[in-house]
């Protein structure tokens, strides 16, 4: 009987652990290397959140992260059953941090997208749906360029990158899969992805998805974050909730 009752408790205190790690407020903070990074930007953070699905987005992480150069929503802001008053709440907040930009993610289209935008929009906050964005420093730019979801077919990497001018390139993609397609004439420094939650339940290497974090390919820097909420169940194991702040540096 003791041995039942000690395999409840652990069932029950492992899942208590799985159910904190899928609701903590954390941002990491990184330093990223842009060899094209003009001088201007030195210093430029970007604040990264994808994957809050169901989640509402906590005063906390706006305290810890405190200001940023620009937010970008990397998809999967909701999914079915998500009411447009959350979605306002939480692009209100993330506007204290700093202007917002929102790619598309393939959870987004649970709900009814033209809604989804509107709302988006009426917050304030902009849409890059396979669109870039030049941001300009003392006559030297960047390009955010965004593309919709390319798991749906919905992506399109060329018309994302018709207009850009400069030659430092960060691309926002919900799935890091566009990572392949990505070539030397593309010009792109960062790419910067959620989608895959880290594999959201994993057990040491092991998982059902790509394991967050950084990796180097060979023509630019991918990040995979293991995104802010969760999908399905309400669980993380060895692939914590968590956001970013990334300056860059040259």
């Amino acid at each position: 009987m003791i041995f039942i009752y000690l395999f409840i408790s652990a069932v029950f205190l492992l899942l208590l652990y799985m159910y904190i790690e899928a609701h903590r407020n954390r941002v990491i903070f990184d330093s990223v290397k842009i060899d094209k990074l003009p001088r201007s930007f030195e210093n430029f953070k970007i604040f990264f959140i994808s994957d809050v699905h169901k989640r509402k987005i906590s005063e906390e992480i706006v305290l810890a992260a405190k200001k940023a150069d620009l937010v970008i929503i990397g998809g999967d802001l909701v999914e079915k059953g998500v009411p447009m008053n959350r979605v306002e709440d939480n692009i209100k907040l993330l506007s204290k941090l700093g202007p917002v930009f929102f790619v598309w993610g393939n959870n987004d289209y649970d709900v009814e997208p033209a809604q989804l935008a509107d709302t988006i929009v009426k917050q304030g906050a902009r849409i890059l749906d396979n669109t870039s964005f030049s941001i300009k420093k003392n006559n030297e730019e960047i390009e955010i360029v965004g593309i919709n979801d390319i798991s749906l077919g919905y992506s399109s990497l060329e018309d994302a990158l018709h207009d850009c001018q400069s030659q430092c390139r960060i691309l926002i993609s919900h799935n890091p899969d566009i990572s392949k397609s990505i070539t030397t004439h593309h010009s792109i420094q960062l790419v910067i992805s959620g989608h895959t939650h880290g594999g959201q339940i994993r057990l040491g290497p092991f998982g059902i998805a790509k394991k967050g974090g950084w990796y180097r390919e060979d023509t630019h820097i991918l990040l995979v974050s293991n995104g802010y909420g969760a999908t399905h169940l309400p669980l993380r194991l060895g692939a914590p909730s968590q956001t970013h702040l990334l300056s860059l540096t040259r």
